[in-house]
């Protein structure tokens, strides 16, 4: 199974040559791929991404993998009218999900300029996405916080 690192690595090479409207298009197929939260756990608040400009809802869970260690899951929610953000948290989903919590929050601040995404979007949303992967790590050391008392 591929680490975190690795499963970044793949779609910064699928981002890399692309131009910014295939970029976009790009995250539009990643948005189709994102789940919706469970019914009890929509749009509640203490699922809100609040630095982020659009409605983002996002579920932090630590569940037991195969080895016995926590791996990281994600359930998230976007406003229909965010596809890019839609988009980017599902690229997080995919890339995170059973993996153990030290590679997730080893991912470094420089994922949206390698995916070429910061020139794209614009400042305030790249604030946003930045604070989408800030919101996931400060999730996952909460749960780890949890889960040790």
């Amino acid at each position: 199974m591929s680490t975190v690192a690795e499963r970044l690595d793949e779609v910064v090479e699928d981002f890399v040559d692309l131009d910014g409207r295939e970029k976009l298009e790009m995250l539009l197929e990643y948005a189709a791929t994102l789940p919706p939260l469970p019914p009890g756990q929509k749009g509640l608040d203490e699922n809100r991404v609040h630095e982020c400009q659009s409605p983002v809802f996002i579920r932090v869970e630590l569940k037991p993998t195969s080895d016995g260690h926590a791996g990281v899951h994600l359930q998230a929610e976007v406003a229909e009218e965010a596809p890019t953000v839609k988009g980017f948290v599902a690229m997080l989903a995919k890339a995170f999900t059973g993996r153990p919590t030290d590679e997730v929050l080893a991912v470094d601040d420089t994922l949206l300029d390698r995916l070429g995404l910061a020139d794209v979007l614009g400042m305030l949303r790249t604030r946003g996405l930045r604070a989408i992967i800030e919101y996931v790590k400060r999730g996952v050391v909460r749960s780890l916080a949890d889960s040790a008392s």
